[in-house]
């Protein structure tokens, strides 16, 4: 989606627009909200599969006033930032957006967290995985309604509909290979990890996180929770215990 439903400002937030080019030459576009509290940490926020940050920006509005400052980026093919989406495309702007975010002074003197959702969360494993900088940066990585594999999610999503059944298996066969998160979360350890999943997700199994939970290796936590997918934060008490979980670092 690239047209903009919501801006910060209409929620009551300061921000900037930030934009960055990425190493194959793709302008991205994010946000940056600083904290209206005294400040406790920086959030790096992934969105999901859908639409672009103006529609993701409800996942953490909240997270200024409790002191932490957030970093949105759009993919490539999002929202305004440039170019066509791409799995490989996406994580070099993931990439990018993470070296622009540690290069600002007032980054570092806090703890980092990168807190990702459903696409966005599968993301961020393989990109904490096979990044150095990101481990020895990061305070934390959260990941909410991550997949275990990018063909197990098409075959489920193929398997909901009488029309799209018989192509699960097929679909699932010519998916990208190389990126699956359950081949490469045990390399996050020993970052702390916190997964978090809905026991009511309709569109990526819980089962997903639970086998992901048993590759991760130590320090792990996890946090099951009810409601739709990817609409964690729209609980209070959902943000709570994220906020308990930040105040450890």
């Amino acid at each position: 989606m690239r047209e903009h439903v919501l801006t910060p400002d209409k929620v009551g937030l300061d921000y900037t627009n930030i934009t960055l080019k990425t190493a194959d030459n793709t302008q991205l576009h994010g946000w940056f909200i600083p904290a209206q509290a005294p400040l406790k940490g920086t959030v790096y926020f992934l969105h999901g599969n859908a639409e672009n940050i103006s529609t993701h920006l409800q996942n953490v509005y909240w997270l200024p006033q409790e002191g932490y400052q957030v970093f949105l980026i759009d993919y490539r093919g999002y929202g305004l930032s440039e170019g066509a989406p791409s799995l490989p495309g996406a994580l070099i702007d993931i990439k990018t957006g993470f070296n622009w975010l540690t290069q600002q002074p007032e980054v570092l003197e806090k703890p980092l967290f990168l807190l990702s959702q459903s696409l966005g969360a599968s993301m961020s494993v393989h990109f904490v995985a096979n990044s150095d900088s990101a481990k020895a940066n990061l305070s934390a990585l959260v990941i909410d309604a991550a997949f275990t594999r990018y063909s197990d999610i098409v075959q489920h999503i193929a398997n909901k509909s009488w029309i799209t059944w018989a192509l699960q298996y097929p679909a699932s066969w010519v998916m990208i290979r190389g990126y699956d998160p359950i081949d490469h979360i045990a390399a996050i350890a020993p970052l702390p990890l916190l997964l978090i999943h809905s026991q009511d997700d309709n569109v990526i199994p819980f089962d997903h996180s639970t086998l992901l939970y048993v590759k991760t290796g130590e320090p792990k936590f996890k946090l099951n929770t009810k409601g739709p997918h990817a609409a964690t934060f729209n609980n209070p008490k959902n943000r709570a215990a994220l906020l308990r979980f930040f105040g450890h670092f």
